[in-house]
């Protein structure tokens, strides 16, 4: 296998096994708007980058955390529909990143990669950015799980046994912020929430702990990200969208096999 092949492996499995657990609290808390919310923004964080010449990484992350904040601190006064707020705030940051990035005329974009993501082009810098900070959430995951789960089961509950709820909410959506950041280049704006939603639809229905859920939608992310691989190779389709069709593919198989089995 060539050089790009074994390092856009090495990303998307990284990724996958990131996103399948976090993926799995999107999931149950039914924040599957919110993360396209964030993944909107972060063109203007790519703009940001280009206009400060940040690392794009960087920039992403700014604008992905400041847009949490704000999101977390617009929703608690409830003066709007929290679907109102997300979709005013997706679609604005969105055109607003690109009318930006349009007016720099001195610096030369592939929107379809932002848009859509570029796995073969992953460098070694953008593998151990992947890595390196996929550990760093995993981490922080593992240390609000339990609170995450009371929260997910009932958050008054929670709060009345000694939950720093506004807190652990809050750290969730910064691990969110972080995820879409490093899941761009991969995947793209406009595909990264479906990397952490479809895998974890598709494990929650053969899974009957939330921790078995979590390690079933890495593995079927891990899955979608080689057969997308393997679409784009020999199928000379974008590679992805071809990720996401390939998770899309998985999801309706297991919903499609056990009806048959039954059937039978």
């Amino acid at each position: 296998m060539d050089d790009f092949l074994i390092r856009a492996l090495a990303a998307g499995i990284g990724l996958a096994l990131l996103a399948g657990p976090l993926g799995c609290l999107v999931v149950w808390r039914r924040m599957a708007y919110f993360g396209d919310t964030l993944a909107h923004s972060a063109l203007l964080g790519v703009a940001l980058g280009f206009l400060l010449g940040l690392d794009l990484n960087i920039g992403i992350m700014l604008v992905c955390v400041a847009i949490a904040l704000a999101l977390t601190l617009l929703q608690e006064q409830r003066r709007l529909a929290s679907d109102t707020l997300l979709g005013i705030v997706s679609h604005s940051t969105l055109s607003i990143g690109l009318i930006a990035l349009a007016a720099m005329q001195s610096v030369r974009v592939d929107l379809l990669a932002y848009l859509f993501g570029d796995i073969l082009a992953v460098t070694p810098a953008d593998l151990m950015a992947i890595w390196g900070g996929g550990v760093v959430v995993l981490a922080a995951l593992a240390l609000l799980w339990r609170r995450l789960l009371a929260i997910t089961v009932d958050e008054d509950l929670a709060r009345v046994e000694g939950v720093p709820v506004r807190w652990v909410r809050l750290g969730f959506t910064l691990l969110i912020a972080a995820t879409i950041a490093l899941a761009m280049k991969i995947v793209g704006i406009l595909l990264v929430t479906s990397l952490l939603i479809i895998p974890a639809a598709t494990a929650r229905r053969f899974s009957r702990s939330p921790e078995v859920m979590a390690g079933l939608a890495a593995l079927l992310g891990a899955a979608s990200v080689i057969g997308g691989l393997a679409a784009s190779l020999y199928g000379d389709v974008p590679t992805g969208p071809a990720i996401v069709a390939s998770a899309a593919g998985l999801f309706l198989l297991s919903h499609i096999v056990p009806a048959a089995g039954r059937q039978g």
